[in-house]
């Protein structure tokens, strides 16, 4: 158990997700896409190209959709992400004695802004806990590399811990099998994990062992890439849950959603999917995202609306969206163990 501090304590815990447009008017939402399309482990490519990719092209057709699709899943309270991730924080600040703080990669809250409001109240040793269940490059990777951007360039004296995917970890295998089990429905042909994807390359790009070759070692037992890659981590994920909650292989559907362009990514691709299991008697699908955390555009509007359309409109029947875990109190319990633990490394220093 983490030691009880007194108010004066010099460690802390910085929550930190994706991020969200201030508001789903289209100016914020342009210049959401633009600083999350323009980072360097989002899309890949050299400056210029990016550049030329995203603010030539992208950002001149898409806020205006991306605004429409953010008003559907907007709360009275703000953007469903950024809301989530505070209920989050304050039930785990309930939970222990140091400051916890929320941090955006994209937008405000910023990382920057999270790090300021935990050094204001005298903190030096930061716990950050990137809240992504598998790695990748352009989710936990890029989180470390601007935080220690900022950490270097404005908070040198700061010291950060960070919490590595934990996909694997029981504690939280745990705790989104016994989620799900609690919201499948009683009847369904298969359940369907469908998770975010990215491009081929990065898979690659992120594995300095060049042991991963997208095929056979995503299922073997030990590969060195495996600590590095997100499609065997993914699987791995969905291997442990489905285990826990007793379903038979023949009964799950594995996919990856939220393409972007016409590179090849992972698959299968979600959409795809859902387009064509009708067609084999799969007509009744429950579907979860175990790539994130808590509910956002990408789960509220991509897969609960325009997915169930793509499964009905192709023949299927009951579509049913089970809810990620969100501020579930066991959830938090997971978030204060896995905080704990790096906490306690900070002691022993």
């Amino acid at each position: 158990m983490l030691q009880k501090e007194s108010s004066n304590s010099k460690k802390g815990i910085l929550l930190v997700n994706l991020g969200s447009p201030r508001s789903t008017d289209v100016k914020d939402v342009k210049e959401y896409l633009d600083e999350f399309l323009m980072d360097e482990r989002v899309i890949d490519y050299r400056w210029i190209f990016r550049a030329l990719l995203v603010q030539g092209i992208i950002l001149k057709t898409r806020p205006p959709k991306s605004a429409e699709a953010y008003k559907t899943v907007w709360t009275d309270e703000g953007s469903p992400l950024i809301v989530i991730t505070e209920k989050i924080r304050k039930k785990l600040q309930k939970l222990v004695d140091v400051p916890v703080e929320i941090g955006m990669r994209y937008a405000e809250p910023s990382i920057e802004t999270g790090i300021r409001s935990l050094v204001e109240k005298g903190v030096t040793e930061i716990v950050l806990f990137p809240l992504y269940p598998q790695y990748a490059m352009s989710t936990t990777e890029t989180v470390i590399e601007k935080a220690e951007e900022v950490r270097k360039q404005k908070f040198p004296e700061v010291k950060i811990n960070y919490i590595q995917p934990f996909y694997n970890r029981e504690i939280y295998i745990n705790c989104l099998a016994e989620s799900i089990r609690e919201k499948l429905p009683e009847n369904f042909d298969a359940l369907q994990f469908s998770y975010h994807g990215v491009p081929e390359r990065h898979i690659f790009k992120t594995d300095p062992t060049k042991t991963c070759n997208l095929n056979d070692c995503c299922s073997r037992e030990n590969n060195p890439s495996h600590q590095f890659c997100y499609r065997h981590q993914c699987f791995k994920t969905t291997e442990t849950v489905i285990e826990k909650l007793n379903l038979p292989k023949e009964k799950v559907i594995v996919s990856f959603q939220s393409r972007l362009g016409k590179d090849k990514w992972i698959e299968p691709y979600t959409d795809e999917t859902f387009e064509t299991i009708p067609k084999r008697g799969i007509k009744n699908l429950a579907v979860v995202c175990p790539a994130f955390v808590s509910d956002c555009l990408e789960t509220l509007e991509e897969i609960s609306v325009e997915g169930k359309h793509q499964f009905t409109d192709a023949g299927g029947e009951n579509f049913h969206y089970i809810p990620c875990l969100n501020d579930e109190d066991r959830w938090i319990e997971v978030v204060k163990t896995l905080c704990e633990e790096k906490l306690n490394e900070f002691y022993l220093v």
